[in-house]
Formats: structure tokens, C-alpha cells, sequence
């Protein structure tokens, strides 16, 4: 186990000592379990993760503690294949949750029940292959509720939890940019020189391995990874989760697989058992829209126009301009 490295990213997050110890402890159990069967930390497949989180989940030790400790070293010791597997399991719990609390923000405790009564969320760290039905279950529920306009509201919020904090310097950029154009410049400017960093390093940007061709891909469209405006509305374009895949991808339906950054939905898209609905993707719009409330002080309002769910091979989506906001 590189413990050294990874106590000094735990700490570099500001993660308390009891969780430190908490976490070395986690990930010094699995690599107990892996030599028991004589496999190495250093050597862990996939195949060897999913068994591991099975076991966790049938042992009833499926914790969110446990499994983020596990994700994080699986980044640190740069097993990226199993990180990001680890990831959307946890990812896909959290998301559920904050469209639970949404769900009562705008409504009451009592639709958020009736919603939720009618879904059977899987546990914790169990196969993504399991939670399209449980999202196709919490659509239906949704829209015996409330009103489209009410439950694509509901699922447009900030479910990925990303800190207001996360976009200081776009605030900045915004108040010295000439104008709402020019920002996004700006953002757009900004986004290619990062990708372009992690390019050169060699480096895994959030889930995405990144090519010179992902780069020139970016490059070339002002609405992926920023927006362009057509009036009072601004245009994006979702980076696809798997860019270098997407890139070279033929079959149409691998092009929509690769397209697709749901943990809850995208295992629909090849097994085809699962009927999610366009709608589903106000969940994506929300974190598109996230970094316009921040920057712009206000909600703003979404609208999907194309879906990798629903049939395109990319994921489009527009936000309103708030009014009184200069462009």
C-alpha cells in the first residue's frame, strides 16, 4: 500500500485525522483480504474491485465510508479503471439522495415519500447495471406526482454537489469580460489550456482520458466545456464521457454509450432494458446550470434538446439568461 501518498492527499483535502486513519484502515483491510487469496494491492483488476464491493454489499459492510476510502486510493495509487468504477457506485447513491431533498425543498415531505415509496433505490455499492430501473421506477413516480414543468425543476439542481466555491474565478472572469461573450471566451480559453495540461502530463482529467484529437476536439467548438449565446440563450455541448472513444466510434449505439456520463442510466443504453425518458437528463442539465446560478447570482432555467438517452449521439442542452444580467 502506498500509505505515505495517500495519508498526504487525505490531508491535502483537509480530511480529519480520525477519517485518515479511518481510511488507511479501510484500504489496509482489502489489501489483507487480496493477500489472502495471493494478490497484490499494486496489482488490483477490476474484476478483483467489483468481487470485493459484492462481498461488502452481502456482508452488509457496503459503507459510503468504506467505499470513498477505497476510491480515493484507487486515484492515488492511479488505478483510474477501478477509481472511476468505484465513483459512479458512490455517485449514483448521492444523486438520488439530493433529488430526495430537492424533492421536499420545493414540494413537502409527504410527495417526497409517496415518490420515493414507489422506488426501490439499490444499496450501496451494488452493479450500475442495477439502477436504470430504479431510475426508469423514480420517472414514473415523479410524473404520477407533479407536473412536467415541476419534476424537470425538481431534477435540475446541483445533484453533483459541486461548491459555489469551485467557480470564484469565473465570477471574477465574468466581471472583466466585456460582456457575456467574452466570458465565455474566457471559459472556453481556459478549459482548452487545462485539458491541454493533463494532455501533456499524461493525466486523467475527472474521468476522461485526453488526446491531442480531444483537445482539437474542444478546440473546435466553443459550445463543449462553455457555451456559445444565441440571444437570451446560451448553447452547450457535454463533453462525452469517453471522448477518445467517442471520437473513433462507428456503431451508433456505442457512440451514444460513450456519450453518456450517467451512473443511473447509461447501462440502459446497450442492455435496452430500460425505457428512460429524455427527461431524466434535467438531472445533467442542473449540473450545466450550476456554474451560470453561481456566476450569475440567480437560479437560471434549462431546457435539454438532445440526449444520448433519447436517441442522439451527444447531449445538448440550453440556459436561459437571467433578466436584468447584462450580455
Amino acid at each position: 500500500m502506498k500509505e505515505k501518498k495517500y495519508v498526504e492527499y487525505l490531508r491535502g483535502r483537509g480530511i480529519a485525522e480520525d477519517a485518515v486513519g479511518s481510511a488507511v484502515g479501510y484500504v489496509k483491510e482489502y489489501e489483507r483480504r487480496l493477500k489472502s487469496q495471493g494478490r497484490r494491492l499494486d496489482s488490483v483488476t477490476l474484476e478483483d474491485v467489483k468481487s470485493y464491493v459484492s462481498e461488502l454489499v452481502a456482508a452488509g459492510e457496503n459503507t459510503v465510508e468504506r467505499l470513498v476510502a477505497l476510491q480515493r486510493y484507487m486515484n492515488v495509487a492511479d488505478r483510474k479503471e477501478e477509481a472511476n468504477y468505484l465513483y459512479f457506485l458512490l455517485s449514483a447513491r448521492l444523486i438520488y439522495g439530493s433529488i430526495s431533498e430537492r424533492l421536499v425543498k420545493l414540494t413537502d415531505d409527504g410527495t417526497r415519500d409517496r415518490v420515493f415509496g414507489r422506488v426501490c433505490v439499490p444499496p450501496v455499492g451494488s452493479p450500475v447495471e442495477t439502477f436504470p430501473e430504479a431510475t426508469r421506477q423514480l420517472m414514473d413516480s415523479l410524473a404520477e406526482e407533479l407536473s412536467p414543468e415541476a419534476y424537470r425543476r425538481v431534477l435540475a439542481g446541483n445533484h453533483h454537489r459541486v461548491p459555489a466555491e469551485a467557480f470564484s474565478r469565473h465570477k471574477e472572469w465574468l466581471r472583466e469580460a466585456d460582456g457575456i461573450d467574452g466570458f465565455l471566451v474566457k471559459v472556453h480559453q481556459e478549459a482548452v489550456a487545462e485539458i491541454t495540461r493533463y494532455m501533456e502530463e499524461g493525466k486523467i482529467w475527472y474521468e476522461q482520458e485526453i488526446t491531442p484529437e480531444v483537445v482539437e476536439f474542444v478546440r473546435g467548438n466553443q459550445e463543449v466545456l462553455s457555451a456559445v449565446r444565441d440571444g437570451e440563450w446560451l448553447y452547450e455541448t457535454k463533453i462525452p464521457f469517453a471522448p477518445k472513444d467517442w471520437l473513433v466510434e462507428k456503431d451508433p449505439l456505442m457512440k451514444r454509450f460513450y456519450a453518456c456520463h450517467c451512473p443511473l442510466a447509461r447501462s440502459a443504453i446497450i442492455s435496452g432494458e430500460d425505457d428512460i425518458p429524455l427527461d431524466w437528463c434535467y438531472c445533467s442539465g442542473g449540473y450545466h446550470k450550476w456554474m451560470y446560478d453561481v456566476v450569475f447570482g440567480t437560479e437560471t432555467e434549462v431546457e435539454v434538446l438532445e440526449s444520448a438517452m433519447a436517441g442522439s449521439d451527444r447531449c445538448r442542452f440550453r440556459i436561459k439568461i437571467p433578466e436584468g444580467v447584462p450580455v
